[in-house]
């Protein structure tokens, strides 16, 4: 079973560091699959633990849960207006020749048998990535994303369709 460090937590939140291949809630297809919300629901007494956000089974990062219902619906709001800023890090394959890009591809979700996202610019509803290089080495570059609107997989299909995909992305990159 993966291994999770509380970063931060009062009696509202639980901030965590998500380790990669954890899922944050159940997939569906495997109900005895661990679970980041399990796990927490366990070291917390059997108590509920509400989920704001969620980052893919395969991405590291810091996530927020909620301990109570007050506090979901505070975070789900503030999430909803905006005013929570996500920044994402990742290697890329390919050297950018871009210092900063905006990546404005409509996205439309879950199409085909692996429920892929892609770029539709007539079916798919607007969404739009900031992009800065932060480091370049020989074939590939460590990418800051900040995701001005939440499309599923936006970053990756964004920085794929734009010719730099994340390394080990199996999906959307090599």
């Amino acid at each position: 079973t993966p291994m999770f460090e509380i970063i931060y937590q009062d009696p509202q939140i639980i901030v965590v560091n998500k380790p990669a291949p954890l899922a944050v809630i159940h997939e569906g297809w495997d109900e005895n699959a661990p679970t980041l919300q399990a796990m927490l629901e366990k070291q917390f007494g059997g108590k509920k633990i509400w989920v704001v956000h969620r980052l893919d089974k395969g991405t590291t990062g810091v996530m927020v849960f909620a301990r109570t219902p007050a506090a979901h619906r505070h975070l789900n709001t503030q999430f909803e207006r905006h005013e929570v800023e996500k920044i994402y890090h990742a290697i890329v394959e390919g050297e950018p020749e871009w210092d900063q890009y905006s990546a404005k591809h409509a996205l439309h979700a879950n199409v085909g048998r692996k429920h892929r996202t892609v770029v539709d610019k007539h079916r798919g509803k607007p969404s739009e990535t900031a992009f800065c290089v932060l480091k370049r080495w020989q074939d590939s570059a460590w990418i800051e994303a900040k995701p001005i609107t939440g499309r599923t997989h936006q970053i990756r299909v964004h920085l794929a369709a734009s010719h730099f995909p994340i390394i080990g992305d199996t999906l959307y990159g090599a």
